[in-house]
């Protein structure tokens, strides 16, 4: 185990207290949130499920510590009291459920592609419209056009999700954080306990069984309706991001048929060890327990190449998508972003105004690379030994894509 350097007040909780003090008992959370919201309709019963297995395997196999143990009740009260309000809402505004989502655009890719710095950009756009972390964890009532940049609930949100960077300093150097910050979807889909966002968030064995051969299409159907309620006051064109989608194309495409999809490639040498290390900062987190070599279990070259088996053999199954799809290489969204956006826009017959231009222009220059640091992830970069057998696993890819290979 590798116990990274922690601050004060963090060593301070945790020589007072006992993780065991914080409970996380399923049921006692379920009335919780009942008595929180003042409703006890969740929307539906399939999320119980996978929400006890979560919550045992929370409590019985992360280890989380007592900020941990605290963070965890947060987020599962928050997802609980969000489902509890969201149908409340829905049932006093039926006509939520009559919104259009209008060929959705994706962003994917395997993880630390530039998926992220790709979905900043394209939100933007005036005309897209992007969840964000405050309207994601606060979501009722729903956020309204005139109010959006000044709504209290983002506050609120940056005040939470900055204390990942107080207790893992080194977080602010891997990815940014903040209230108003763009959001993948599966924070949406950790509402229905069908999610990739849960095994970042600890180390859980069996839920990872779980979800491993779980049925994702009611995930992306709770996805549908929870876009629907944050433009019924709001619309937009929706730009959404997540890397999980790529292994969950065949669902994605049931719930969003006319779904446009950016798929981000990089070279995967470069893309391994920078995974390992991220979800490794994550669970540490919530745990002092985080086996560094059990995260790179989790996130191997075979993970890697069985999400993108599973990507190519649906397009190659679905010739009727073949529009549908764009392909990017980190290279050149790095080297010509401009191009790479005017193609993404091209593609899809997307209008690329000039306003939009500019922005994502203003946007570049004001976030320079290692702006916050540089992340260094040499520890867990893969051996010389290994090199060449993982880039021969994925020669294949890297040929059909044209994706150049990096120094490593």
């Amino acid at each position: 185990m590798r116990q990274r350097p922690r601050p004060l007040w963090i060593d301070s909780i945790h020589a007072i207290s006992n993780p065991e003090w914080i409970a996380l008992d399923a049921d006692q959370l379920l009335d919780e949130a009942v008595s929180i919201a003042g409703h006890d309709d969740f929307g539906g019963t399939g999320f119980q499920e996978p929400y006890r297995i979560f919550v045992q395997s929370c409590a019985n196999e992360a280890q989380l510590h007592t900020v941990g143990r605290l963070l965890m009740r947060s987020d599962l009260l928050n997802w609980l009291v969000n489902r509890l309000e969201l149908t409340a809402f829905q049932k006093e505004n039926p006509r939520v459920l009559d919104e259009e989502i209008d060929a959705p655009l994706f962003i994917t890719g395997l993880p630390r592609t530039g998926t992220s710095i790709l979905h900043e950009l394209l939100a933007c756009d005036p005309a897209a419209r992007i969840p964000l972390h405050w309207e994601v964890r606060y979501p009722c009532p729903p956020p309204e056009r005139d109010s959006y940049s000044t709504d209290p609930r983002i506050a609120r949100a940056d005040r939470e999700i900055q204390l990942w960077n107080q207790i893992v300093p080194e977080y602010v150097t891997m990815h940014e954080l903040g209230g108003a910050m763009p959001v993948e979807c599966i924070q949406i889909t950790a509402h229905e306990f069908a999610s990739d966002e849960l095994l970042g968030r600890a180390q859980v064995p069996r839920y990872a069984a779980w979800l491993a051969s779980a049925d994702l299409e009611p995930a992306y159907r709770f996805h549908r309706q929870f876009l629907q309620h944050l433009q019924f006051r709001y619309p937009g064109r929706w730009i959404l991001k997540a890397p999980s989608h790529l292994s969950s194309l065949e669902a994605l495409f049931a719930v969003y048929p006319d779904a446009r999809v950016v798929w981000t490639h990089r070279d995967p040498l470069k893309i391994i060890p920078s995974v390992a290390s991220i979800l490794e900062a994550t669970a540490c987190v919530r745990s002092d327990a985080v086996d560094p070599e059990q995260v790179k279990a989790w996130f191997t070259p075979e993970t890697c190449l069985a999400q993108i088996e599973l990507a190519q053999r649906f397009r190659d199954a679905n010739p009727q998508h073949a529009e549908r799809f764009f392909d990017v290489r980190y290279e050149s969204l790095v080297t010509n972003p401009s191009s790479t956006l005017a193609g993404i826009y091209d593609h899809f017959g997307i209008p690329f105004q000039a306003e939009a231009e500019a922005a994502m222009r203003r946007y570049l220059e004001a976030k320079p690379k290692d702006k916050h640091g540089r992340h260094d992830y040499a520890r867990v970069v893969a051996e010389s030994s290994e090199a060449g057998a993982i880039r021969e696993r994925f020669r294949a890819y890297q040929e059909r894509f044209d994706v150049p290979s990096e120094p490593v």
